[in-house]
């Protein structure tokens, strides 16, 4: 029963991730005049430079999300060390970029001075932990370097959970404006805090008897 729990909770973790990695494909097939940017204003929507940080925001970070769930899987870590060391390169080159336009179209958030200093805090931590992550790789520190990139995808993810805070959020408010005011703040925060939750789990159980330090 555990082992289905646990395989039933990894594939919905896939499915959830490609899904919403995907999404971005949908400003291109149909008119983008739906969903967060249907509360954009047209001289917002005819900037260049927004433009070009808004696509380089959700196509990297639809890659990013894309492939980042993979570098969980224990098989794939043990079993072929390579691919998982080019899915991560690839990985954080997309946050780079992602984070980078993230940060910047940030400024223009939906919601006001509550939504621009969240979603900048949110592109901040996507890449600081990133980067982390990065470094203790390159210094071999195995265990800070999964615990950053936990953090680091945790965040990525909140454009999971920004998708279904969101509906919720309009059902309880009855409308668009307060929904989307908290969850500039619910996307992401609470992401965090599960990581750090599941870290502390790993840590435990590394340190049960007949578990490796």
């Amino acid at each position: 029963m555990a082992k289905f729990l646990h395989s039933s909770k990894w594939i919905l973790f896939g499915i959830l991730s490609i899904s919403v990695g995907l999404y971005p494909l949908l400003y291109f097939v149909i008119d983008r005049n739906f969903g967060l940017l249907s509360s954009k204003t047209q001289l917002l929507l005819t900037d260049f430079t927004w433009n070009f940080a808004f696509y380089g925001h959700i196509i990297l970070g639809g890659i990013a999300l894309l492939i980042g769930w993979m570098q969980f899987h224990s098989r794939l870590r043990k079993n072929r060390p390579r691919i998982h060391r080019n899915i991560g390169r690839v990985y954080l080159l997309a946050v780079l970029i992602s984070g980078s336009c993230g940060l910047y179209i940030a400024q223009f958030a939906t919601g006001g001075v509550s939504n621009q200093i969240a979603f900048s805090l949110s592109a901040l931590i996507w890449l600081t932990t990133s980067m982390l992550a990065f470094t203790a790789i390159r210094k071999h520190h195995i265990r800070k370097h999964q615990e950053w990139m936990i953090y680091s995808y945790a965040i990525c993810f909140s454009a999971v959970t920004l998708r279904i805070w969101l509906p919720l959020l309009i059902i309880v408010f009855g409308e668009f404006p307060k929904a989307y005011l908290m969850v500039g703040w619910l996307s992401w925060v609470p992401n965090l805090l599960v990581a750090y939750l599941f870290i502390l789990r790993l840590r435990r159980k590394e340190q049960q008897p007949g578990m490796a330090a």
